[in-house]
């Protein structure tokens, strides 16, 4: 029996497989994954995969469209653990930053941070310019953590799989969510 809920937010960033990787890592644990996936993590998907975009919507418990403003997720009543936004593309970290809530994923966002829950968003962009990083200041003000996918090389990964789990993991952590992805500081054959 699934006790936790958590939500995933997939937008049209590059870096699709973050978000994939987080669904297929929880979907045999206790967390109980929602996700809402933007209309530009659709055409993403078809650039960065060979899922579609139906078997990605599968890997979660459930699945909401991104205008469905109606949703449980859209409600602070709704108790979940807070929320991961797997990558996070500028244009939702801007939407978050100023309040816009026009698309549930959005909403979703705004209502965790209202409620003092956790948001953590995996920001996928490079460089940065003065707006972006306003943005990531005003989100981390509100509440929000920003925890873009950085590489660690510590851990000597061999595959881009390796990389993407550390980065998973090392997210996951934020949630005190251990799945045994990350091989850890000081645990490492140095």
């Amino acid at each position: 029996m699934k006790i936790h809920r958590l939500l995933i937010g997939i937008s049209g960033a590059s870096g699709i497989l973050y978000g994939i990787r987080l669904l297929e890592c929880l979907q045999h644990s206790d967390i109980e994954t929602h996700l809402i996936m933007s209309s530009a993590a659709v055409q993403t998907c078809a650039y960065e995969t060979r899922l579609s975009v139906k078997e990605i919507h599968l890997l979660a418990d459930k699945y909401y469209k991104i205008t469905d403003i109606g949703a449980s997720i859209a409600s602070g009543s709704y108790k979940t653990l807070g929320m991961i936004i797997a990558p996070c593309s500028m244009r939702t970290l801007a939407d978050i930053a100023s309040g816009t809530t026009s698309n549930l994923l959005t909403r979703a966002a705004d209502v965790i941070l209202k409620e003092r829950r956790k948001l953590v968003l995996m920001a996928r962009e490079t460089p940065l310019h003065l707006g972006h990083i306003r943005n990531m200041a005003q989100v981390t003000e509100m509440g929000a953590i920003i925890a873009p996918p950085v590489p660690a090389f510590y851990n000597k990964p061999e595959t881009i799989d390796d990389i993407v789990n550390h980065s998973v993991g090392r997210v996951l952590d934020l949630f005190d969510i251990e799945l045994g992805l990350v091989r850890r500081w000081g645990e490492t054959d140095q």
